[in-house]
């Protein structure tokens, strides 16, 4: 067979069972009914103990992991496409986000638009050892681990078992980053942090144009790595018509695109920052460690304005919120299409699960961020750093399809279609 007609299945993770059902199920209305009751009951209790903004991001939230599960919209998978066999359909898509994103940010950021009258900032980080390390890390990590950190949160949403695992050495993986990042931090080089708009002297404006002529860049550069490799295309998942597709997916990537970026600028507005995943993961694992007797408040990533944070409720904690809502939302629309299933384990996933979580998680408190925080809402905030984190990230996946062979884990090929 040619290359031309090979088939990649369009799911954030080939190992993923519930997308080799060829039809979707009848709605699971016991699923969604208690889903739905479950964030009545968190929706209640946040609008009578905590701000406004905390209501209003678990919507957010929900509509996130609504959006991420309906169209499988991966980076995990996305990067290792392209990596493995040079199909960019999915990184084009991360390219009509970050332009739609930009294209919001950019008056958000330069008039500071916010809901409830707070400070706007976007994410701009420096650059040094711990971004490259740390970036590369994550790379190798969402490989092993069998997604990212929104993957991550929609996979377990969904029901994917191995996914709780990787969800636990994240966090664990984080905790871990968080009592180390003072040296990775403080005593190895670093450059100051560079935004395109305000460091560079070019302006939001000029800022955007140079993202868009970038963008414009990589999509031509994974077509012409297409035209050169002849890859497999991605097939369509399985999706109710009409206008039932907007409840039981599946969604294009293109739409699922511009919605997360809408979303993301709403975050940004609501919160005062884009969206983020994986500081709550710290959060969580070192609030646990706190209860067993370890001394977390007294490392320096829980000083100054963190010390408030690890005091206080978890619910005060809006990207703490964002997840929970991302989990209720992946939760619902994996209910809706009857897909919600808990899927079988074995110890060569387990293991990947767990060093892949730990890696994804180290790496994120050093790159300060995941592919949410620093490549999407880095990127979508105009700093260098959100690139720098790309190209780290899509090298580590290189490595990475060397070593997941060694886990069971599949490598796709140019002849082969993904299964």
């Amino acid at each position: 067979m040619g290359t031309s007609t090979t088939i990649v299945q369009p799911i954030n993770e080939v190992e993923d069972p519930v997308e080799k059902r060829p039809d979707l199920n009848n709605p699971q209305m016991p699923l969604i009914i208690g889903g739905l009751i479950v964030g009545a009951i968190l929706m209640i209790y946040l609008m009578f103990t905590q701000d406004m903004v905390q209501p209003l991001l678990l919507v957010i939230g929900l509509l996130l992991g609504y959006t991420l599960f309906h169209a499988r919209f991966g980076f995990t998978s996305a990067f290792r496409r392209l990596a493995s066999v040079g199909n960019g359909q999915a990184v084009r898509s991360h390219m009509l986000m970050l332009a739609v994103a930009v294209t919001l940010f950019a008056p958000i950021l330069a008039f500071g638009f916010s809901f409830f009258g707070g400070e706007v900032a976007g994410y701009v980080s420096p650059i040094g050892v711990s971004l490259v390390v740390g970036a590369f890390m994550f790379g190798i990590g969402m490989q092993l681990g069998g997604g990212c950190a929104s993957g991550t949160l929609f996979a377990v949403g969904s029901g994917r078992t191995v996914m709780f695992i990787t969800l636990l050495f994240f966090i664990v993986g984080s905790v871990i980053g968080a009592r180390h990042l003072p040296f990775w931090t403080e005593d190895l080089p670093a450059f100051e942090p560079v935004s395109l708009a305000t460091t560079t002297g070019f302006g939001y404006g000029g800022a955007w144009v140079l993202s868009i002529a970038l963008f414009g860049l990589i999509t031509w550069i994974t077509l012409v790595v297409e035209k050169k490799k002849k890859p497999p295309k991605m097939a369509a998942v399985p999706s109710a018509t009409g206008w039932k597709r907007i409840f039981r997916g599946s969604w294009p990537l293109f739409a699922a695109a511009i919605v997360l970026a809408v979303l993301n600028a709403l975050t940004l507005m609501v919160r005062g920052e884009p969206w983020g995943v994986t500081s709550a993961f710290a959060l969580w694992g070192s609030k646990v460690a706190q209860f067993i007797g370890i001394d977390v408040a007294s490392w320096g990533y829980w000083q100054g304005e963190n010390a408030a944070v690890l005091e206080a409720s978890i619910f005060t904690d809006s990207t703490t919120v964002l997840n929970l809502g991302v989990i209720l939302g992946a939760f619902l629309a994996s209910a809706a299409g009857g897909l919600f299933k808990f899927t079988n384990i074995n110890l060569k996933n387990v293991a990947a699960a767990v060093i892949g979580g730990v890696l994804m998680g180290y790496g994120a408190r050093l790159a300060f961020g995941c592919n949410i925080g620093a490549y999407f809402g880095g990127i979508a905030s105009f700093s260098l750093h959100g690139y720098l984190w790309g190209i780290l990230a899509l090298a580590g996946t290189f490595l990475a399809l060397y070593l997941r062979p060694l886990f069971g884990l599949s490598v796709p090929k140019s002849k082969d279609s993904f299964c």
